[in-house]
Protein backbone atom coordinates (compact mmCIF):
# COMPACT_ATOMS: atom_id res chain seq x y z
CA UNK A 1 0.00 0.00 0.00
CA UNK A 2 1.07 3.16 -0.59
CA UNK A 3 2.19 5.68 2.03
CA UNK A 4 -0.67 8.18 3.12
CA UNK A 5 0.75 11.69 3.05
CA UNK A 6 -0.56 14.02 5.58
CA UNK A 7 -2.22 17.10 4.52
CA UNK A 8 0.69 19.13 6.51
CA UNK A 9 -1.82 20.46 9.00
CA UNK A 10 -2.36 23.24 7.25
CA UNK A 11 -5.56 23.83 9.82
CA UNK A 12 -3.43 24.70 13.11
CA UNK A 13 -5.97 25.63 15.39
CA UNK A 14 -6.80 22.79 17.84
CA UNK A 15 -10.66 20.98 16.82
CA UNK A 16 -11.34 21.32 20.39
CA UNK A 17 -10.82 25.38 20.13
CA UNK A 18 -13.48 25.12 16.78
CA UNK A 19 -10.61 23.54 13.85
CA UNK A 20 -11.24 20.94 11.99
CA UNK A 21 -10.69 17.50 12.79
CA UNK A 22 -7.92 15.61 11.76
CA UNK A 23 -10.78 12.85 10.91
CA UNK A 24 -13.88 12.36 10.94
CA UNK A 25 -14.58 8.96 9.98
CA UNK A 26 -15.30 6.35 12.52
CA UNK A 27 -12.68 3.90 13.72
CA UNK A 28 -13.69 0.08 13.61
CA UNK A 29 -16.35 -1.07 16.06
CA UNK A 30 -16.47 -4.12 17.92
CA UNK A 31 -17.36 -7.03 18.07
CA UNK A 32 -16.79 -8.10 14.17
CA UNK A 33 -19.10 -10.69 13.32
CA UNK A 34 -20.12 -12.19 10.19
CA UNK A 35 -22.45 -15.05 9.03
CA UNK A 36 -20.20 -17.93 10.30
CA UNK A 37 -20.47 -16.97 13.80
CA UNK A 38 -24.47 -16.91 13.20
CA UNK A 39 -24.06 -20.52 11.70
CA UNK A 40 -21.90 -21.40 14.34
CA UNK A 41 -24.45 -19.93 17.25
CA UNK A 42 -27.39 -21.16 15.26
CA UNK A 43 -25.20 -25.00 15.54
CA UNK A 44 -25.40 -24.86 19.36
CA UNK A 45 -28.67 -23.52 19.82
CA UNK A 46 -29.99 -26.03 17.17
CA UNK A 47 -27.93 -29.11 19.28
CA UNK A 48 -30.17 -29.09 22.31
CA UNK A 49 -27.57 -29.18 24.75
CA UNK A 50 -26.46 -25.80 25.81
CA UNK A 51 -24.53 -26.95 28.81
CA UNK A 52 -20.55 -27.99 28.32
CA UNK A 53 -21.67 -31.41 30.86
CA UNK A 54 -23.00 -33.25 29.04
CA UNK A 55 -22.41 -30.92 25.87
CA UNK A 56 -22.56 -31.29 22.06
CA UNK A 57 -18.82 -31.18 21.43
CA UNK A 58 -17.98 -27.41 20.83
CA UNK A 59 -16.32 -26.32 24.09
CA UNK A 60 -14.25 -29.79 23.72
CA UNK A 61 -13.80 -29.26 20.25
CA UNK A 62 -12.51 -25.38 21.48
CA UNK A 63 -10.50 -26.30 24.28
CA UNK A 64 -8.68 -28.44 21.74
CA UNK A 65 -7.93 -26.39 19.19
CA UNK A 66 -7.13 -23.21 21.28
CA UNK A 67 -4.62 -25.97 23.48
CA UNK A 68 -3.01 -26.43 19.87
CA UNK A 69 -3.31 -22.22 19.29
CA UNK A 70 -1.16 -21.71 22.60
CA UNK A 71 1.38 -25.09 22.19
CA UNK A 72 -0.02 -26.06 25.54
CA UNK A 73 -0.89 -29.57 26.45
CA UNK A 74 -3.39 -28.88 27.87
CA UNK A 75 -6.78 -26.18 28.20
CA UNK A 76 -10.04 -25.68 30.30
CA UNK A 77 -12.58 -23.79 29.29
CA UNK A 78 -13.96 -21.08 32.39
CA UNK A 79 -16.78 -18.57 32.52
CA UNK A 80 -14.83 -15.78 32.48
CA UNK A 81 -10.65 -14.34 32.75
CA UNK A 82 -11.44 -13.50 36.76
CA UNK A 83 -12.58 -17.26 37.22
CA UNK A 84 -9.61 -18.29 35.50
CA UNK A 85 -7.54 -16.56 37.98
CA UNK A 86 -9.27 -17.73 40.77
CA UNK A 87 -9.22 -21.33 39.81
CA UNK A 88 -5.41 -21.16 38.68
CA UNK A 89 -4.74 -19.90 42.39
CA UNK A 90 -6.12 -22.73 43.80
CA UNK A 91 -5.15 -25.44 41.88
CA UNK A 92 -1.22 -24.72 42.78
CA UNK A 93 -2.67 -24.21 46.19
CA UNK A 94 -2.71 -21.16 47.25
CA UNK A 95 -5.07 -20.29 50.33
CA UNK A 96 -5.44 -18.05 53.66
CA UNK A 97 -2.22 -15.95 54.65
CA UNK A 98 -0.18 -16.74 51.77
CA UNK A 99 1.38 -14.00 49.42
CA UNK A 100 1.33 -13.91 45.83
CA UNK A 101 3.30 -10.72 44.02
CA UNK A 102 1.31 -8.72 41.37
CA UNK A 103 1.50 -5.63 39.49
CA UNK A 104 -0.94 -2.98 41.11
CA UNK A 105 -1.43 -0.86 36.78
CA UNK A 106 -3.71 -3.89 36.05
CA UNK A 107 -7.79 -4.63 36.13
CA UNK A 108 -9.08 -5.29 39.60
CA UNK A 109 -9.67 -9.05 39.02
CA UNK A 110 -5.98 -9.32 39.56
CA UNK A 111 -5.80 -8.46 42.93
CA UNK A 112 -9.19 -9.55 43.94
CA UNK A 113 -8.93 -12.95 42.85
CA UNK A 114 -5.89 -13.24 44.74
CA UNK A 115 -8.58 -11.75 48.00
CA UNK A 116 -11.32 -14.81 46.88
CA UNK A 117 -8.74 -17.52 47.82
CA UNK A 118 -8.16 -15.27 50.90
CA UNK A 119 -4.05 -14.84 50.32
CA UNK A 120 -2.67 -11.38 49.97
CA UNK A 121 -1.95 -9.55 46.93
CA UNK A 122 1.32 -7.83 47.53
CA UNK A 123 2.68 -5.29 44.44
CA UNK A 124 5.66 -5.24 42.63
CA UNK A 125 6.42 -1.98 40.46
CA UNK A 126 6.25 -1.79 36.47
CA UNK A 127 8.77 -0.83 34.00
CA UNK A 128 9.26 2.36 33.27
CA UNK A 129 9.35 1.60 29.51
CA UNK A 130 6.59 -1.15 29.22
CA UNK A 131 4.57 -0.66 31.97
CA UNK A 132 5.24 -4.41 32.51
CA UNK A 133 6.16 -5.72 35.88
CA UNK A 134 9.41 -5.25 37.05
CA UNK A 135 11.32 -8.49 37.86
CA UNK A 136 13.86 -7.52 40.00
CA UNK A 137 11.15 -5.65 42.21
CA UNK A 138 9.17 -8.38 42.53
CA UNK A 139 12.41 -10.29 44.04
CA UNK A 140 12.60 -7.67 46.25
CA UNK A 141 9.12 -8.15 47.65
CA UNK A 142 9.30 -12.06 48.23
CA UNK A 143 8.76 -13.17 52.04
CA UNK A 144 8.88 -16.53 53.10
CA UNK A 145 5.00 -16.31 52.93
CA UNK A 146 5.04 -15.72 49.19
CA UNK A 147 3.48 -18.58 47.56
CA UNK A 148 3.25 -17.26 43.57
CA UNK A 149 4.18 -14.27 41.35
CA UNK A 150 1.68 -13.74 38.85
CA UNK A 151 2.83 -11.26 36.35
CA UNK A 152 0.30 -9.96 34.06
CA UNK A 153 1.01 -9.49 29.95
CA UNK A 154 -0.66 -5.74 29.54
CA UNK A 155 -1.93 -4.24 26.51
CA UNK A 156 -0.83 -7.76 24.76
CA UNK A 157 2.62 -7.95 25.21
CA UNK A 158 4.54 -10.43 27.25
CA UNK A 159 6.40 -9.95 30.60
CA UNK A 160 10.36 -10.40 30.58
CA UNK A 161 9.61 -14.45 31.30
CA UNK A 162 12.99 -15.31 31.49
CA UNK A 163 13.80 -12.90 33.97
CA UNK A 164 10.27 -13.81 35.91
CA UNK A 165 10.63 -17.21 35.44
CA UNK A 166 14.26 -17.36 37.20
CA UNK A 167 13.00 -15.57 40.20
CA UNK A 168 10.27 -17.92 40.65
CA UNK A 169 12.15 -21.15 39.94
CA UNK A 170 14.93 -19.86 42.97
CA UNK A 171 12.69 -19.20 45.40
CA UNK A 172 10.26 -22.40 44.63
CA UNK A 173 7.90 -20.11 43.32
CA UNK A 174 4.72 -20.67 40.76
CA UNK A 175 4.34 -18.88 38.34
CA UNK A 176 0.81 -18.11 36.55
CA UNK A 177 0.85 -15.88 33.28
CA UNK A 178 -1.88 -13.34 33.59
CA UNK A 179 -2.58 -13.06 30.14
CA UNK A 180 -6.06 -11.73 29.93
CA UNK A 181 -5.10 -9.58 27.23
CA UNK A 182 -2.47 -11.40 25.38
CA UNK A 183 -4.54 -14.37 23.23
CA UNK A 184 -2.32 -15.32 20.73
CA UNK A 185 0.84 -12.76 22.17
CA UNK A 186 4.77 -15.18 21.92
CA UNK A 187 7.98 -15.16 24.03
CA UNK A 188 10.74 -16.06 22.17
CA UNK A 189 8.19 -18.36 19.22
CA UNK A 190 6.52 -19.73 21.55
CA UNK A 191 2.49 -18.67 22.51
CA UNK A 192 2.73 -17.36 26.37
CA UNK A 193 0.36 -19.37 28.89
CA UNK A 194 1.86 -22.47 29.28
CA UNK A 195 5.71 -20.79 28.93
CA UNK A 196 4.84 -20.36 33.34
CA UNK A 197 3.11 -23.07 35.41
CA UNK A 198 -0.64 -22.20 33.88
CA UNK A 199 -1.74 -19.09 32.55
CA UNK A 200 -5.35 -17.87 32.73
CA UNK A 201 -6.91 -15.66 29.30
CA UNK A 202 -10.02 -13.86 29.50
CA UNK A 203 -13.07 -13.98 26.43
CA UNK A 204 -14.89 -10.72 27.78
CA UNK A 205 -16.75 -8.15 25.28
CA UNK A 206 -13.53 -5.99 24.77
CA UNK A 207 -10.85 -9.21 24.16
CA UNK A 208 -9.34 -9.87 21.03
CA UNK A 209 -10.98 -13.30 20.99
CA UNK A 210 -14.64 -12.62 22.27
CA UNK A 211 -17.34 -14.95 23.10
CA UNK A 212 -19.22 -11.85 25.39
CA UNK A 213 -17.97 -13.56 29.10
CA UNK A 214 -15.84 -16.63 28.95
CA UNK A 215 -12.14 -17.57 29.88
CA UNK A 216 -9.46 -20.63 29.66
CA UNK A 217 -6.39 -22.07 31.52
CA UNK A 218 -3.24 -23.15 29.35
CA UNK A 219 -0.70 -25.42 31.05
CA UNK A 220 1.90 -28.30 30.04
CA UNK A 221 1.56 -29.66 34.21
CA UNK A 222 -1.53 -32.64 33.74
CA UNK A 223 -1.55 -33.33 36.97
CA UNK A 224 -2.02 -29.12 37.33
CA UNK A 225 -5.06 -29.48 34.37
CA UNK A 226 -6.88 -32.24 36.26
CA UNK A 227 -7.29 -30.24 39.46
CA UNK A 228 -8.06 -27.03 37.59
CA UNK A 229 -10.78 -29.18 35.83
CA UNK A 230 -11.85 -30.50 38.75
CA UNK A 231 -12.37 -26.91 40.34
CA UNK A 232 -14.36 -25.68 37.68
CA UNK A 233 -16.21 -28.71 37.72
CA UNK A 234 -17.92 -29.07 40.94
CA UNK A 235 -14.78 -31.15 42.20
CA UNK A 236 -15.65 -33.74 39.78
CA UNK A 237 -12.57 -36.02 38.07
CA UNK A 238 -11.96 -35.86 34.57
CA UNK A 239 -12.84 -39.53 33.88
CA UNK A 240 -14.94 -40.26 36.76
CA UNK A 241 -19.06 -40.06 37.76
CA UNK A 242 -21.20 -37.78 37.30
CA UNK A 243 -21.86 -37.80 41.08
CA UNK A 244 -18.62 -38.86 42.59
CA UNK A 245 -16.62 -35.30 43.73
CA UNK A 246 -12.75 -35.59 44.60
CA UNK A 247 -12.11 -32.05 46.15
CA UNK A 248 -14.56 -28.88 46.83
CA UNK A 249 -14.59 -27.31 43.77
CA UNK A 250 -17.48 -24.99 42.46
CA UNK A 251 -19.30 -24.56 38.83
CA UNK A 252 -17.61 -22.90 36.44
CA UNK A 253 -17.92 -24.01 33.28
CA UNK A 254 -18.37 -22.75 29.99
CA UNK A 255 -21.74 -23.12 27.99
CA UNK A 256 -21.22 -24.81 24.46
CA UNK A 257 -22.48 -21.36 22.76
CA UNK A 258 -19.60 -19.42 23.66
CA UNK A 259 -17.23 -22.24 22.94
CA UNK A 260 -19.43 -22.26 19.43
CA UNK A 261 -18.95 -18.25 18.78
CA UNK A 262 -15.20 -18.86 20.24
CA UNK A 263 -14.41 -21.47 17.68
CA UNK A 264 -16.20 -19.48 14.54
CA UNK A 265 -13.92 -16.07 16.26
CA UNK A 266 -10.88 -18.58 16.43
CA UNK A 267 -10.81 -18.26 12.73
CA UNK A 268 -10.43 -15.24 12.07
CA UNK A 269 -7.78 -14.56 15.09
CA UNK A 270 -4.49 -14.81 12.95
CA UNK A 271 -5.88 -12.19 10.23
CA UNK A 272 -6.86 -9.66 12.78
CA UNK A 273 -3.53 -10.20 14.93
CA UNK A 274 -1.06 -9.70 12.24
CA UNK A 275 -3.40 -6.20 11.01
CA UNK A 276 -2.86 -5.36 14.59
CA UNK A 277 0.97 -6.18 14.73
CA UNK A 278 1.38 -4.17 11.07
CA UNK A 279 -0.44 -1.07 12.62
CA UNK A 280 1.26 -0.81 15.46
CA UNK A 281 4.50 -1.23 13.76
CA UNK A 282 3.79 1.54 11.85
CA UNK A 283 2.40 3.83 14.84
CA UNK A 284 5.34 2.89 17.12
CA UNK A 285 7.95 3.97 14.36
CA UNK A 286 5.70 7.51 13.44
CA UNK A 287 4.87 8.69 16.96
CA UNK A 288 8.40 7.98 18.42
CA UNK A 289 9.52 10.99 16.65
CA UNK A 290 6.77 13.36 18.47
CA UNK A 291 8.50 15.15 21.49
CA UNK A 292 6.81 13.74 24.64
CA UNK A 293 4.46 11.25 23.31
CA UNK A 294 6.70 7.57 23.71
CA UNK A 295 5.46 4.18 22.59
CA UNK A 296 5.14 1.56 24.93
CA UNK A 297 8.86 -0.51 24.21
CA UNK A 298 9.30 -3.56 22.47
CA UNK A 299 11.38 -6.42 23.91
CA UNK A 300 13.24 -7.46 21.21
CA UNK A 301 12.36 -11.17 22.87
CA UNK A 302 8.92 -10.59 22.21
CA UNK A 303 7.66 -12.47 18.84
CA UNK A 304 4.35 -11.49 18.87
CA UNK A 305 2.80 -8.72 20.85
CA UNK A 306 -1.50 -9.49 21.00
CA UNK A 307 -2.03 -5.09 20.98
CA UNK A 308 -4.73 -5.31 22.73
CA UNK A 309 -4.25 -1.84 23.57
CA UNK A 310 -1.48 0.27 21.90
CA UNK A 311 -0.12 1.95 24.87
CA UNK A 312 2.35 5.54 25.36
CA UNK A 313 3.71 7.45 27.95
CA UNK A 314 2.47 11.42 27.95
CA UNK A 315 4.88 13.82 29.10
CA UNK A 316 3.27 17.09 30.35
CA UNK A 317 6.21 18.96 30.25
CA UNK A 318 6.48 18.15 26.14
CA UNK A 319 3.27 19.87 25.92
CA UNK A 320 3.78 23.23 27.92
CA UNK A 321 3.02 21.64 31.08
CA UNK A 322 -0.35 20.41 30.00
CA UNK A 323 -1.73 17.88 32.23
CA UNK A 324 -2.68 14.34 30.48
CA UNK A 325 -6.57 15.25 30.13
CA UNK A 326 -6.28 18.09 28.68
CA UNK A 327 -4.16 15.90 26.06
CA UNK A 328 -6.69 13.38 25.54
CA UNK A 329 -10.20 15.96 25.39
CA UNK A 330 -7.97 17.63 22.68
CA UNK A 331 -6.70 14.05 20.88
CA UNK A 332 -10.35 12.78 21.39
CA UNK A 333 -11.74 16.24 19.50
CA UNK A 334 -9.14 15.63 16.39
CA UNK A 335 -10.98 12.39 16.04
CA UNK A 336 -8.98 9.49 17.70
CA UNK A 337 -10.85 7.40 20.66
CA UNK A 338 -8.51 7.15 23.61
CA UNK A 339 -7.89 6.74 27.57
CA UNK A 340 -5.77 7.30 30.86
CA UNK A 341 -6.49 4.15 31.17
CA UNK A 342 -6.38 2.46 34.71
CA UNK A 343 -6.47 6.04 36.21
CA UNK A 344 -6.37 3.90 40.00
CA UNK A 345 -3.67 1.63 40.46
CA UNK A 346 -4.74 -1.45 42.85
CA UNK A 347 -2.82 -0.24 45.80
CA UNK A 348 -5.18 2.79 46.06
CA UNK A 349 -8.47 0.66 45.36
CA UNK A 350 -10.94 1.03 48.27
CA UNK A 351 -12.05 -2.49 47.57
CA UNK A 352 -8.62 -4.01 47.35
CA UNK A 353 -7.33 -1.93 50.34
CA UNK A 354 -10.68 -3.02 52.71
CA UNK A 355 -10.52 -6.70 51.87
CA UNK A 356 -6.68 -6.86 51.69
CA UNK A 357 -6.92 -5.14 55.54
CA UNK A 358 -9.54 -8.09 56.74
CA UNK A 359 -7.45 -10.52 55.64
CA UNK A 360 -4.25 -9.27 57.53
CA UNK A 361 -5.79 -8.31 60.80
CA UNK A 362 -7.54 -11.94 60.50
CA UNK A 363 -3.49 -13.36 59.77
CA UNK A 364 -2.50 -11.23 62.94
CA UNK A 365 -5.35 -12.56 65.53
CA UNK A 366 -4.50 -16.36 64.37
CA UNK A 367 -0.51 -15.49 65.22
CA UNK A 368 0.41 -14.27 61.60
CA UNK A 369 2.29 -11.73 60.22
CA UNK A 370 1.32 -10.43 56.44
CA UNK A 371 2.60 -8.14 54.06
CA UNK A 372 0.13 -5.20 54.24
CA UNK A 373 1.80 -1.88 54.22
CA UNK A 374 -0.18 0.93 56.21
CA UNK A 375 -0.83 3.16 53.60
CA UNK A 376 -0.82 3.32 49.84
CA UNK A 377 2.42 5.73 50.02
CA UNK A 378 3.55 2.77 51.86
CA UNK A 379 4.11 0.45 48.92
CA UNK A 380 7.05 2.51 47.21
CA UNK A 381 5.33 2.28 43.83
CA UNK A 382 6.85 4.96 42.04
CA UNK A 383 6.26 3.97 38.60
CA UNK A 384 2.91 2.50 38.36
CA UNK A 385 1.59 5.91 40.46
CA UNK A 386 2.84 7.97 37.28
CA UNK A 387 1.53 5.64 34.53
CA UNK A 388 -1.42 5.78 36.27
CA UNK A 389 -2.11 9.62 37.53
CA UNK A 390 0.37 11.52 34.40
CA UNK A 391 1.45 9.30 32.21
CA UNK A 392 -0.60 6.57 30.56
CA UNK A 393 -2.41 6.58 27.20
CA UNK A 394 -4.35 4.01 25.32
CA UNK A 395 -5.97 3.68 22.17
CA UNK A 396 -8.63 0.52 21.90
CA UNK A 397 -7.55 -2.51 19.53
CA UNK A 398 -10.17 -2.24 17.11
CA UNK A 399 -8.63 1.21 16.13
CA UNK A 400 -5.92 -0.99 14.81
CA UNK A 401 -7.88 -2.89 12.64
CA UNK A 402 -8.72 0.32 10.44
CA UNK A 403 -6.12 1.01 7.29
CA UNK A 404 -2.78 2.72 6.94
CA UNK A 405 -4.47 5.93 6.68
CA UNK A 406 -6.25 5.83 9.85
CA UNK A 407 -3.05 4.78 11.17
CA UNK A 408 -1.18 8.16 9.55
CA UNK A 409 -4.06 10.14 10.75
CA UNK A 410 -3.55 9.17 14.41
CA UNK A 411 -0.04 10.77 13.67
CA UNK A 412 -0.87 13.82 12.19
CA UNK A 413 -3.24 13.96 15.08
CA UNK A 414 -0.68 13.80 17.85
CA UNK A 415 1.65 15.89 16.06
CA UNK A 416 -1.06 18.89 15.59
CA UNK A 417 -1.49 18.52 19.23
CA UNK A 418 2.11 18.54 20.30
CA UNK A 419 2.76 21.55 17.77
CA UNK A 420 0.00 23.54 18.70
CA UNK A 421 1.00 23.56 22.79
CA UNK A 422 4.61 24.24 21.96
CA UNK A 423 3.78 26.99 20.60
CA UNK A 424 0.98 28.38 22.97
Amino acid sequence: MEPYVTTGMTESTLAVDGGTPVRTEPFPTWPIWEGTDEEAVLAALRSGRWGSRPGSGFVDAFTNRFAAFHQARRAIAVSNGTVALEVALRAIGVGPFDEVIIPAYTFVATATSVLSVGAIPVFADIRPDTYLMDADDAARRITARTKAIVPVHIAGQPCDLDALIGVARKNGLALIEDAAQAVGASWRGRPIGAIGDIGTLSFQSSKNLNSGEGGALVTDDEALADRAWSLANCGRMPAGAWYHHEIAGSNHRMTEIQGALLLSQLDRLPSQFALREQNARLLDEALSSIRGFTPQARDERVTGHAHHLYVSRYDPQAFGGRPRAWFLSALRAEGVPCSPGYETPLHRTPAVLSERRKWAMLAKESGRQVSCPESPDAENLPVTDRASREEGVWFGQSILLADQRAMHQIVEAVAKVQAWASSH
